[in-house]
């Protein structure tokens, strides 16, 4: 399977899951660049959305709202929360860079049971996980505590040298209330930008065994498996996950082989 999807070089959208050879059922990730006075209009079609602003400062428009001037950071390493914004499918968007932008759409299935809002920083709850080695911050921007259909949006900073998504875990088998099935996306970012990190995609029986080095503004898929990421020393790694499945909870079950790490 090619599960590393690397970002095209030109401005405007630079990556979208949907070109994956393999896309997957539930989740969708685009990435988009936008200049400073750049609009940029769409519908969210059958997808309920999650505008993630990656940086940067813009308005977005929804149905008969408008959130102006929306957006604090200028990098995904100032390591502050983010504005985002919820869609319902079927919803007419638009957004426009009142400096330069990076956008992130996630995207599951929707049902039209929720209405646009806007997720401001304060309302992201933030959180240390694991210890030495595997340490890493996340922040919750959209997790099953918060109305959606099916979308569940998290980013995590891992500091250079640290295993995240780590002790491994899988949540590929429909077997609540022990583990849900979800699909999930990584959208890797690296800081320094020229360097790269490490993740391996793994089943129990092997029939996905694969161990990818990913660049900045490379997307991995992970359809099933356990799936651990590596920050290499001297490298800051950001990471927006999107997960979907047919139900909206995240449980999942660690790698026998590593389970002793968290007893």
């Amino acid at each position: 399977m090619d599960l590393l999807l690397n970002p095209s070089v030109d401005a405007g959208e630079t990556l979208d899951t949907a070109n994956a050879p393999e896309p997957l059922e539930y989740v969708r990730f685009r990435h988009r660049k936008m200049a400073e006075g750049e609009s940029f209009a769409d519908n969210s079609g059958e997808h309920e959305l999650c505008l993630v602003l990656l940086s940067g400062k813009a308005t977005v428009r929804c149905g008969d709202q408008t959130f102006e001037a929306i957006g604090e950071r200028m990098s995904v390493f100032e390591q502050v929360a983010p504005y985002a914004v919820y869609l319902p499918n079927d919803m007419d968007y638009s957004v426009v860079a009142l400096t330069d932008v990076e956008l992130g759409i996630c995207g599951a299935p929707g049902q039209g049971n929720h209405p646009p809002r806007l997720i401001e920083p304060g309302h992201v709850k933030q959180s240390t996980r694991g210890e030495g080695a595997n340490v890493r911050h996340v922040h919750d921007i959209l997790p099953e505590t918060e109305p959606a259909d099916s979308l569940l949006v998290v980013e995590v900073y891992t500091p250079a040298g640290n295993w995240s998504s780590y002790p491994p875990h899988k949540h590929d088998e429909d077997n609540l209330p022990h583990e849900s099935f979800l699909e999930e996306s990584y959208y890797h970012r690296l800081n320094p930008s020229q360097g790269f990190g490490l993740q391996r995609i793994y089943t129990d029986d092997r029939l996905i065994d694969e161990t990818m080095a990913f660049s900045d503004g490379s997307c991995v898929l992970v359809p099933r498996g356990y799936h651990p990421v590596g920050a290499p020393y001297g490298f800051d790694l950001y990471y927006l996950n999107v997960m979907a499945g047919p139900k909206r909870e995240w449980k999942f079950t660690t790698d026998p082989d590593f389970a002793w790490l968290v007893k």
